[in-house]
């Protein structure tokens, strides 16, 4: 077995809508079927006992070592905690090849599992050593390693359940809520909105207290100190016991208190050192440790929290009591739990001490052993909900102390009795306001309510019903899709809006291209949703990205197929025929957002018979209203877009509003039949997004079919009273669209300049010069700049051999230069004669034109 290649599918793909690894698996015969492996499954069982049952993909067929990895790797991930569930193995028609799928949550935790389970089969195969604990193990670290912490991950939680989308923008806990210009952005549980400077002020204790003093809220006497006689000296000023702390510390490091002696303090004063230069001492206030939560000038939880202790048994030893403790499933090493394990370090060790215990001491049945004197959790600390006790005047003071610093999200340390009355009736005190609070004690407290604290966090980032989404509209096919991206992308212009636009042209941002090259795929989608000055977003979706990654989004408002042809690259990466290709191109469409639509190509089987794969519903486009698709359609009062004699009508019901093709200058007044279909799927698009009919109907006046507007796209030049036309089509059926569009055209003598792309098959390859062979009189063949994969003079050939037998033909040279070529079709033209250039370098063939152009 071997497995050449490996991908992750980040988003919404062929096979799912979850984010899954997928790799291509290449087997002998007697692999394909592992009952031919003698004592492989017995081999298999005794290294890993939880891989559950093998299942053939199909009734009658045989496990293969395909299937095995597939169980494999999900079963690992399931084993190490990882919610997957889902996992395929599709049978490619090379005999022995598998492409095998399965879910992940976490790229890296997928990709590891994937490499063990093939080390699980080799090690089956080989009868060598193969130990699935520690690799169970370790992907349950890296799981836990890479994963959203429990803070992050409930603001995250909070915002899916509102249908908000996110992007994590970094390995750590800054995540992106939102697109475009509505996008917020989160870094654990600080939101965009706070600046720096109020961070600043909660990062230094002593200008936060001043603050606080300055504003009547109470908090303990207190100052800096340079010194530890210093030091001792505050200690006296306001009365012992005292507490020492870093001046700029958090999570309780460096943190002890009720100091009572000078040799306490002189070792509270080293600690601190070791967590920061500046070392401050208050007075220490008695009580328990609460932690208020504020959010957006709201208290929303509140816990009382306890030191890291453990309980005596009169049998077990301070250090074995610990580690039963430790045992409890919600503790772990990190901020990953919702509780931290309890160190038994330097620390404990000396608090422990000061009652006369060691670590191997047997504390008596029920003696309660304080392990520090701090309540944090990260040090091992525990939590009790007290949201419903807090008394208004208490948290008044916590809010009024969030407000002072500005924080939006702020955990305010309050020291009291009980949070039941004033802090001013008990003399507590406000100790520390924290920015950046972790959430742990409050949504998964140790004892007490749960709070869903991520959703009061949402609602500050996002108002009322707001989704933090834009305009998004999708748009494939095998022809006609840059076009029809950028005629949607000029409709949500004439609206006002700023337009992100992804294409086979490159990405462009409020008019301005930021990216060039071949950029359909989901890469350059995650960049324009993630651009500030987006307000709505038009992306064109090749078949490459969507194999390649998935989609670059989780929904779209509107999907836009406007065909499905031979053309498109059948014969790579297993898709290898017309149904098939039909699947993938549907990708968008099965994700459509439940209030969005999808508009299909009512004349196209392959793209009308998606219609019921679509989540939301569907608008059909055809220029025959009399179609059976289109008829039945809008019967049951359901939305078409149709031609009725010299305009584009759209219909609901009884409902009609049109738009005369003379208006629409991209289609010639309606000549040119192509372009007819693309405004079509304009149309359905801006209708399907909401779009007033007024900005439609403007949209489409505005946009002229221009190398600037839509570059290699039928633009149409005059060369010395001669029509050229310059075109990007490279397919069968493009072919045909524009032999049909320029017959319609005047033109005494007609040449074409051609050449062709060698990823396609030969067929496809042949069959453009067949088609060109009946309609024009010269064809000009020329040689890509790169031929994909062919030898030199390939693509040429197969051209040539297109043209045996055209009955029009009479003038057939091939050039090796594109640039060439061009030249010397325009130097064989006449006025009144009509060109048609079919460019490979768009910019730069189109820059030649205009340069010949402008030297007449």
């Amino acid at each position: 077995m071997e497995i050449s290649r490996t991908r992750a599918l980040r988003g919404p793909n062929l096979w799912s809508r979850n984010t899954a690894v997928e790799a291509v698996v290449l087997c002998t015969p007697a692999e394909c079927n592992i009952a031919q492996l003698a004592g492989f499954e017995d081999r298999l069982r005794a290294r890993f006992p939880s891989i559950g049952t093998l299942l053939p993909q199909g009734a009658d067929k045989p496990v293969s070592l395909a299937d095995v990895l597939e169980l494999a790797t999900l079963s690992l991930q399931a084993q190490a905690g990882c919610p997957v569930t889902f996992s395929r193995t599709h049978a490619t028609l090379e005999t022995g090849t598998f492409q095998v799928v399965v879910e992940y949550t976490e790229e890296a935790v997928g990709k590891q599992a994937l490499e063990q389970a093939e080390a699980l089969i080799q090690a089956a195969l080989n009868d060598t050593p193969f130990d699935a604990a520690p690799v169970i193990a370790a992907l349950r670290e890296l799981d836990e390693d890479e994963r959203i912490g429990p803070s992050t991950g409930s603001i995250v939680d909070a915002a899916v359940a509102r249908g908000i989308p996110f992007r994590r923008m970094t390995a750590g806990s800054m995540v992106q809520l939102g697109w475009g210009s509505k996008a917020r952005r989160i870094q654990a549980a600080e939101v965009d909105q706070t600046s720096a400077v109020a961070e600043s002020i909660a990062q230094d204790k002593d200008l936060t207290k001043r603050l606080l003093h300055a504003a009547g809220v109470p908090v303990p006497l207190g100052r800096p100190v340079t010194d530890v006689d210093d030091a001792w000296a505050v200690a006296q000023e306001v009365g012992l016991p005292v507490v020492v702390k870093p001046q700029d510390g958090n999570q309780g490091k460096g943190v002890t208190v009720n100091i009572t002696t000078r040799a306490q303090l002189e070792a509270a004063y080293a600690t601190s050192q070791q967590y920061g230069d500046d070392v401050m001492v208050e007075r220490f206030l008695p009580g328990h440790d609460f932690r208020l939560l504020v959010v957006g000038g709201q208290l929303v939880a509140a816990a009382r929290r306890e030191p890291p202790q453990v309980l005596g048994d009169g049998e077990h030893t301070i250090r074995e009591l610990v580690d039963i403790v430790n045992q409890d499933p919600r503790r772990g090493t990190g901020h990953g739990t919702a509780l931290t394990k309890i160190r038994l370090d330097d620390i404990a060790i000396a608090r422990i001490a000061g009652e006369g215990l060691t670590p191997e001491s047997v504390p008596a049945q029920g003696q309660r052993v304080v392990l520090r004197n701090n309540a944090n959790l990260s040090t091992g600390g525990s939590a009790t909900d007290v949201t419903d006790d807090v008394h208004p005047e208490v948290a008044a003071r916590a809010i009024e102390a969030a407000q002072t610093i500005g924080l939006h999200i702020c955990g305010v340390d309050v020291i009291c009795e009980s949070v039941l009355h004033p802090l001013e009736e008990q003399n507590g005190g406000i100790v520390e306001v924290n920015a950046a609070p972790g959430l742990r004690m409050h949504l998964a407290p140790s004892y007490g309510k749960p709070r869903n604290v991520g959703v009061p966090m949402v609602d500050l980032l996002f108002n009322g019903s707001d989704d933090g989404r834009i305009p998004l509209v999708a748009v494939t096919g095998t022809n006609g899709k840059t076009t029809t991206a950028r005629l949607i992308g000029q409709l949500f212009t004439s609206q006002g809006l700023r337009v992100g636009m992804t294409s086979t042209d490159g990405v462009y941002v409020n008019g301005r291209q930021i990216d060039s090259g071949d950029c359909s795929g989901p890469k350059s989608a995650r960049n324009v949703l993630g651009h500030p000055e987006v307000d709505a977003a038009v992306m064109e979706c090749a078949r490459g990205g969507i194999l390649r990654e998935g989609l670059g989004f989780d929904r779209c408002q509107v999907a836009v197929v406007t065909n499905v042809g031979e053309g498109d690259h059948l014969g790579l990466n297993f898709i290898t025929t017309v149904d098939e290709l039909m699947v993938l191109k549907r990708v968008i469409v099965q994700n459509v957002a439940p209030n969005g639509y999808g508009v299909l190509n009512a004349i196209d089987p392959h793209v009308s018979a998606m219609a019921p794969f679509c989540t939301g519903k569907v608008i059909f486009f055809g220029a025959d209203r009399h179609h059976p698709v289109m008829a039945t359609h809008r019967a049951q009062g359901n939305r078409v877009v149709y031609v009725d004699g010299d305009s584009i009508v759209a219909a609901e019901g009884s409902w009609r509003e049109s738009v005369p093709l003379r208006d629409i200058p991209v289609t010639r007044n309606g000549t040119i039949g192509f372009q007819v279909d693309n405004a079509m799927a304009a149309i359905g698009a801006a209708w399907g997004a909401g779009l007033p009919w007024d900005t439609i109907k403007r949209g489409l006046a505005g946009f002229v079919n221009d190398s600037d507007n839509a570059p290699g796209r039928f633009n149409v030049m005059d060369y010395k009273g001669a029509t050229i036309i310059a075109d990007y089509g490279h397919n069968p059926d493009a072919i045909r669209a524009l032999t049909k569009a320029v017959e319609g055209m005047p033109g005494n003598k007609r040449s074409v300049v051609i050449s062709g792309a060698g990823d396609r098959r030969d067929q496809d390859i042949t069959e453009q010069t067949q088609i060109l062979g009946h309609a024009f009189d010269d064809v000009v063949l020329y040689q890509d700049a790169c031929q994909r994969g062919r030898e030199d003079g390939e693509v040429i050939a197969l051209l040539r051999k297109g043209l045996e037998g055209a009955s029009r033909t009479s003038y057939v040279t091939d050039i090796h230069g594109e640039f060439i070529a061009i030249d010397h079709a325009l130097a064989r033209l006449q006025p009144g004669d009509l060109c048609l250039v079919l460019v490979d370098q768009v910019e730069e063939a189109l820059a030649h034109l205009q340069k010949r152009i402008a030297e007449v």
